[in-house]
């Protein structure tokens, strides 16, 4: 059967999935589709039953639901200068805080209750090439928008030749089988970093010290490469991935010190999941599909560890989320429906507990 003619949810398994509730929304390219119309983001139950429903008036990328019941979304990151930012939004999507800045794929909530934000600047750097070109701008901010920290990515193109062996200066030319955003008419997108996360406590970190908590990770797209950055001196300590990852996103580490990554096969043709020992630099866990063929999205996507030790998958490019045992059984699988005009897929999904999501159903229920 084709992949598109079964829409809702299509394999469920109550006894092996995770019972939550699921936040995703349809990302736009080119975001002046949205322009005039409703971006609409989606809380749906285990039966793809939409639960909360929150619309915005710009392209939506990045959600994340707060303990509160609010809710924070980035803009597209195409999105124009003046419509770019992080929201905050409450149950009637009313937005009740807000930070301009040129957002670009990721952003974290911090222990301390900071932002870190990864933005675009664009610059010119003769050491990386001649043309004008996107770069990597890591920011922290507080909730009353003060800048307390920054990193710029360009400055540390030494630490990836040292440590994974990546040579400069780069050219388009290197990139033949990448998307437009490396040969296209865009400017020349050498890293096309997509996520920042502050480390947690985990046990990688108290073996070694530049995986400790509040080091920042990173995940070069455009270069096959993850890396962590040390907060304190801003230089990357680790990176990997050439020759492994081809073009991948959403790294996360995981309670037991080994880091999930979707490794999309962008020029390979297949996806997959990856569980990495970082010390040790050895997968000691992968998921693809049978066929490979038959898991697959060249772009966008993610992967989340589930309490129960289950994967939730987000196939983004298909607009497919999926839920998996570490024996590799699909027990949860849902195809939206919600394709809006001009989508650009699912750019990640996240599962939150029916304890997590009380206080936005009180708030909603409230107004």
């Amino acid at each position: 059967m084709s992949r598109d003619l079964e829409k809702g949810v299509t394999v469920s398994v109550p006894d092996e999935y995770y019972k939550g509730y699921t936040l995703f929304c349809h990302t736009y390219d080119p975001p002046n589709v949205a322009a005039g119309e409703l971006a609409h983001m989606y809380l749906i139950d285990m039966k793809g039953h939409i639960v909360h429903e929150w619309t915005a008036k710009t392209a939506v990328q990045l959600l994340e639901l707060l303990p509160n019941g609010n809710l924070y979304y980035t803009t597209r990151d195409r999105s124009a200068i003046e419509q770019a930012g992080l929201r905050e939004i409450d149950p009637k999507g009313e937005v009740v805080w807000s930070f301009h800045c040129r957002i670009d794929h990721d952003f974290h909530v911090m222990d301390n209750g900071h932002l870190m934000i990864h933005c675009l600047m664009d610059k010119m750097v003769p050491l990386i090439g001649p043309e004008l070109k996107r770069c990597p701008y890591i920011i922290e901010i507080t909730r009353e928008k003060q800048l307390v920290w920054e990193w710029f990515g360009e400055e540390h193109i030494k630490e990836l030749e040292e440590l994974c062996g990546i040579k400069f200066p780069l050219k388009r030319s290197q990139f033949k089988r990448y998307p437009d955003y490396m040969i296209g008419h865009l400017l020349f997108d050498w890293a096309h970093n997509n996520t920042c996360e502050a480390l947690p406590d985990n046990p990688t970190g108290r073996k070694d010290s530049r995986f400790k908590p509040g080091n920042i990770l990173f995940s070069y797209r455009s270069l096959d490469v993850i890396g962590v950055i040390e907060k304190e001196t801003g230089e990357i300590v680790w990176a990997w991935g050439p020759g492994e990852l081809d073009g991948q996103h959403q790294p996360t580490m995981l309670p037991n010190g080994n880091i999930l990554i979707f490794d999309n096969g962008t020029r390979r043709g297949w996806s997959r999941i990856i569980e990495l020992n970082p010390l040790e630099e050895e997968i000691v866990w992968e998921y693809a599909g049978t066929p490979k063929e038959s898991f697959f999205s060249a772009y966008i996507s993610g992967a989340q560890l589930l309490p129960n030790g289950n994967v939730l998958i987000c196939e983004g490019g298909p607009c497919r989320l999926f839920e998996v045992t570490r024996d590799k059984k699909i027990v949860w699988e849902y195809r939206s429906p919600y394709k809006e005009r001009g989508t650009h897929g699912i750019y990640r999904a996240t599962r939150y507990s029916p304890e997590f999501i009380k206080p936005l159903l009180k708030g909603a229920a409230e107004n």
